[in-house]
């Protein structure tokens, strides 16, 4: 009777450290810098009880005139803990061929742009960046696997810094299933 109390001892001990060491390998959204746009380092702690949706995007693209939509879902929400993160990639078509420089001038001369934009990055393939790596595996978000497909996907993070959806290229940033997950 003693050998099988000590058995199930060990197995709940087992049990715990193995939920325990689960739930550590898992990060949140804050536990990232980055480099913004003019090479200074930006701290997604900084942004804590925030909504964010993290977009990838290209100035060169079809989808290139959804800058005007997140400009606006931006000005209209802002103020209530609501942020913008935009990462211009190259990853589709070589779609964003610009510089740092050039990609914030051609954000700011047409479209205005006033959320942040990171520096220019990998979002797929061996060179992915770490950010974009939490996103994308669920390993890594515990949440899920989404694969990047082109410029302009979205992810929305809770205020807790925890990914809650990935959003394809071609919904708008004014689509009713954003606008309600804002509104929540």
């Amino acid at each position: 009777m003693k050998q099988i109390f000590i058995a199930l001892g060990l197995t709940l001990l087992a049990c715990v450290i193995v939920n325990i060491k689960s739930h550590a390998q898992v990060k949140t959204i804050y536990d990232f810098k980055v480099q913004n746009i003019d090479g200074e380092e930006f701290d997604f702690s900084t942004l804590k009880g925030k909504k964010l949706l993290i977009v990838n995007v290209a100035s060169k693209c079809g989808l290139t005139p959804q800058y005007k939509k997140l400009q606006e879902l931006y000005e209209k929400y802002q103020s209530s803990n609501f942020e913008i993160i935009a990462f211009p990639a190259n990853n589709f078509g070589e779609q964003e061929p610009g510089s740092n420089k050039e990609i914030e001038e051609f954000c700011s001369i047409n479209y205005d742009i006033t959320f942040p934009i990171m520096a220019k990055i990998s979002v797929k393939g061996d060179d992915m960046a770490p950010i974009y790596k939490w996103l994308t595996h669920k390993k890594e978000n515990g949440v899920m696997d989404a694969e990047v497909t082109w410029n302009f996907q979205k992810f929305l993070i809770n205020a807790k810094g925890e990914l809650i959806k990935s959003i394809g290229p071609r919904t708008e940033p004014n689509d009713k299933e954003i606008i309600q997950w804002l509104e929540e």
